[in-house]
């Protein structure tokens, strides 16, 4: 199967570039044939090329009929900037998934948002680190076997005792690039799905106290909270749980979970799918 890699926000460091060539052997290794935009690497400042290039390479592989998944090893600042250059009109023809983290929250949601077309927020480059050997396991038995190992990962209530509806979200830092355009994702009778790398608890209290003046607490079935890497490193007080209690308020359920997020052993969750979770 040939599958896509790209870079729709920050490139990736020259540096990189042994990285790159590893994943590459690691994904024709498991039976992938992986096939790369030329926009992966910094060149400019953080710019691998303009908006309209990344964008122009990415639908490059949604018209390809041979491309049946796309990889993006990105991450950082930047992926809003091709969303106007993309055709969700061809996107909705070609509705092969994205797959990407991080920043490409942002498309994630956009082209769940305009096409109702799913996306799975997990990064390729997992199999490359110090889990890879499990995420390897997961990511074949999945992809090739039809498990649902990827998929399926542990988690908890922290109050109410079922949590269902279509996933939105992702990171909640790139997630809130979107408000007020177009490419937000409606959220009523939705999982938010909230997760961040960095910032601790002011950034966290600004943006759910964006996300509570937006509305969107109000119309959510629920919220699932992945991994909060900077905050649960450093043992911030108040912890995420607490926070988003706060100002979410006790009406929703809300459930936790280590196994989505930036760590090496996160699992994959897909954006625009629905979930049943129970206590």
């Amino acid at each position: 199967s040939k599958v896509a890699i790209v870079g729709c926000s920050n490139g990736q460091p020259q540096t990189n570039r042994e990285k790159v060539v590893l994943l590459e052997k690691v994904l024709v290794k498991i039976g992938l044939c992986p096939v790369f935009s030329d926009f992966l690497f910094e060149r400019d400042s953080v710019f691998s090329g303009t908006g309209r290039e990344r964008a122009e390479a990415l639908m490059n592989f949604y018209q390809d009929r041979e491309i049946q998944m796309i990889f993006d090893i990105s991450g950082g600042d930047i992926a809003n900037e091709i969303l106007p250059y993309l055709d969700f009109e061809v996107i909705a023809e070609n509705p092969k998934p994205f797959w990407g983290y991080s920043d490409l929250t942002t498309i994630m949601n956009a082209i769940y948002a305009k096409t109702g077309v799913r996306s799975v927020l997990y990064q390729i480059r997992n199999l490359l680190r110090e889990d890879g050997k499990t995420q390897i396991t997961n990511f074949t038995s999945t992809i090739f076997d039809g498990t649902n190992h990827l998929f399926s990962f542990e988690y908890q209530f922290i109050q109410g005792e079922r949590l269902e509806g279509i996933v939105v979200g992702g990171n909640i830092r790139c997630l809130l690039k979107l408000a007020g355009t177009e490419y937000w994702p409606d959220m009523t009778n939705k999982v938010l799905l909230l997760e961040a790398f960095g910032g601790t608890v002011p950034q966290m209290t600004t943006y759910l106290n964006q996300l509570k003046q937006m509305g969107a607490f109000h119309k959510i079935n629920g919220i699932l909270l992945g991994t909060f890497t900077k905050m649960e490193q450093d043992h911030c007080l108040p912890a995420i749980t607490s926070l988003v209690k706060q100002y979410a308020g006790e009406r929703i359920p809300i459930i936790k979970t280590q196994e989505i997020g930036h760590g090496s052993n996160s699992k994959a969750i897909v954006i625009g799918e629905k979930v049943c979770l129970r206590k």
